[in-house]
């Protein structure tokens, strides 16, 4: 994969993203608004779930999406370092297919599994 489809999938992701930031920064405001003028029910939805914890659950999604922009800019920025598609923990190569998966990887999948791994024994 060349630098520059590298480089392509990066900013096709990065403008993806940033229309999902944007829907849900939209939703996240029109609950608050719904909440701030009384309308929204925050004890008891017919539905099943409570208008915080949805209110919760986009403001969670939302820091995920403005999680991955900010990864997506860095490795925007890094793209045409020497040392882009190189593992941040153990210097090896990062696999090409790993790269085209996930342009914005900054670990092998070595590295990668072992830190899920570590989360996972908690």
């Amino acid at each position: 994969m060349s630098t520059a489809d590298v480089r392509a999938a990066l900013e096709e992701e990065r403008a993806a993203a940033l229309g999902r930031r944007s829907a849900l920064e939209r939703e996240l405001a029109s609950a608050v608004e719904a909440a701030a003028e009384g309308t929204a029910d925050d004890e008891h939805d017919p539905e099943g779930s409570t208008t915080a914890f949805e209110r919760a659950q986009v403001a969670a999604v939302l820091e995920q999406v403005r999680t991955r922009v900010a990864a997506l800019d860095d490795a925007l920025a890094r793209v045409g370092d020497p040392g882009f598609g190189t593992c941040q923990r153990c210097g090896r190569p990062i696999a090409p297919g790993r790269l085209t998966a996930r342009p914005w990887a900054t670990t092998c999948v070595t590295c990668a599994a072992g830190s899920t791994g570590a989360r996972s024994r908690r």
